[in-house]
């Protein structure tokens, strides 16, 4: 007897649709699957043996042959238990085969039958979506993620009997109903209220969450840098459903969802100095997402910078100019979304203390030279804000008075934000630090005066071609916060002052 029934493998972010076909017959007994399943897959079968025994139904003591198609795609993941348990029960007639046949199906069973959630189920469901499904079952525990994924009935059960008994119309099925689609969350950890003093450098974070451009801060320690990096998040502004959902997938397959529906904040990863290259960008036997893609549509913040291995920093070059990483094996090769606002913080040398008034700086020049010598020019030109802060004076500490938080912050960045979506519409660029060289000239022109400024600068500063460009795209920026159509002098000049560090770091 033939059974069929549908379930997914993941691929990078996405899913692909997996037919299960078990076929059960005569011959001395034997549990056999093939379609390139890995280790976790082909163990299922004493998890499902023992799963169909404990629910209370006969084993088929036969032949059994589980294909998995396409049989050219490896299939890895525990999330098969399910589909293969319930083509048993149909080729065995304890379950209507038709029944199975339009169903999708995944979950890892335990011994006992009851189902535990597997990764990446939105990604899954997704695919069924797409793929014209109309009724998915899922771990309970995966149902509300699954629900937010598109117009298809999700049915949670939490054991095999549960759902065999719903086939066969002993049970009603209790759809899960998606969540209403929340508000943003706006319950930051910090809130720029929270900052006191350092006004320069929440301007410079306004310019930089308005046009999702990189930033680096440096200054003395205690200054602020990582207090300031943590706010950001609560003025980047509102995200789309569709960023919402494509985040929400990077986290789902970590393994880090929250099992209730989309992320409502975005994201900040901050990983320690200690990451290696695979956890930064992702990577392993089985490709997974590294801080690079779980920061995507957020923030990365490297804190220390010159503390990370210099071939870890080496790596997101690709990412921060392509916006994607893409990871290769001998067998296959996948790419992961990366699309984020990097945030670096870094002392002026190593002891911290360079240039601060208060503190002696004991560092030799070679000291200070090999310090910043740590990160590559190629590296830093990829940054566009470059931001001094500088040591809060004391008087500050005790300032009272009313403060601007980030909500009056954020809906400015909004309207900056509804400015870049009209002007990029119908483009793959979003914001305003995505552009290439062909937007830039074509949104970003200035008049003589701003360009004999511009030449000027770059002169005495010895900046490059790379951040030639990168000027301009912080003066686009600036232009739009103050609704301007054309870049003017006093925008041109904000956004030098940003590059003016370049020689420091």
């Amino acid at each position: 007897m033939l059974a069929k029934i549908h379930s997914a493998a993941l691929f990078g972010v996405d899913a692909v649709p997996v037919l299960v076909e078990v076929d059960v017959a005569n011959g001395l007994p034997a549990f056999t699957t093939v379609g390139l399943p890995d280790g976790s897959v082909r163990e299922s079968k004493d998890r499902v043996k023992s799963a169909i025994k404990n629910s209370g139904y006969p084993f088929p003591g036969r032949k059994i042959t589980i294909n998995l198609a396409p049989a050219d795609l490896k299939k890895e993941g525990t999330g098969f238990d399910l589909p293969i348990a319930l083509g048993l029960l149909a080729a065995a007639k304890l379950v209507p085969p038709a029944s199975t046949q339009s169903l999708w199906a995944v979950g890892e069973l335990s011994l006992d039958g009851s189902l535990r959630g597997v990764p990446g189920i939105l990604s899954i469901a997704a695919a069924a979506a797409t793929n014209g499904c109309h009724r998915l079952v899922v771990p309970y525990d995966n149902g509300w993620e699954a629900a937010v994924a598109g117009d298809l009935e999700v049915i949670g059960v939490r054991s095999l009997g549960e759902i065999v008994e719903i086939l066969n119309d002993l049970r009603e099925a209790s759809p899960i109903e998606a969540a209403p689609d929340a508000v943003e969350a706006t319950d930051y950890p910090v809130d720029f209220a929270d900052i006191k003093g350092q006004e320069h450098a929440k301007r410079a974070l306004e310019v930089a969450a308005s046009g999702m451009h990189n930033l680096l801060m440096h200054g003395p320690p205690g200054s602020g840098k990582t207090m300031l990096a943590r706010a950001l998040p609560s003025i980047m502004g509102e995200w789309s459903f569709s960023e919402r959902l494509e985040t929400t997938k990077i986290y789902s397959i970590s393994g880090l969802g929250n099992g209730s529906g989309l992320i409502e904040q975005r994201p900040f990863r901050a990983p320690h100095h200690t990451i290696s290259d695979a956890g930064l960008i992702g990577g392993g036997a089985t490709p997974r997402p590294g801080e690079v893609s779980l920061a995507h549509n957020g923030v990365l913040f490297l804190d220390e910078l010159p503390e990370f291995r210099r071939h870890v920093l080496e790596v997101l070059r690709q990412p921060l100019e392509d916006g994607s990483v893409t990871i290769s094996r001998a067998q296959t090769s996948l790419s992961f979304p990366a699309q984020v606002m990097l945030v670096a913080a870094m002392n002026p040398c190593p002891c911290g203390f360079l240039g601060d008034a208060r503190n002696e700086c004991r560092c030799t020049e070679q000291q200070i030279q090999r310090y910043r010598d740590r990160i590559s020019g190629p590296l830093l030109d990829r940054i566009d804000i470059r931001l001094e802060v500088a040591a809060l004076e004391f008087s500050h500490l005790h300032e009272n008075g009313p403060r601007e938080d980030s909500a009056a912050i954020r809906r400015r960045v909004n309207r900056a934000i509804d400015i870049q979506r009209q002007r990029f519409s119908g483009s793959p660029t979003l914001r305003n630090g995505q552009m290439g060289n062909k937007e830039i000239t074509r949104y970003c022109g200035i008049d003589d005066r701003s360009r004999k400024l511009l030449d000027t600068s770059m002169d005495k500063l010895g900046l490059s071609a790379r951040a030639y460009h990168r000027i301009l795209k912080i003066a686009r920026t600036i232009a739009d916060m103050e609704a301007s159509p054309n870049i003017l002098l006093p925008h041109l000049a904000e956004a030098i002052g940003y590059r003016r560090t370049d020689t420091v770091c």
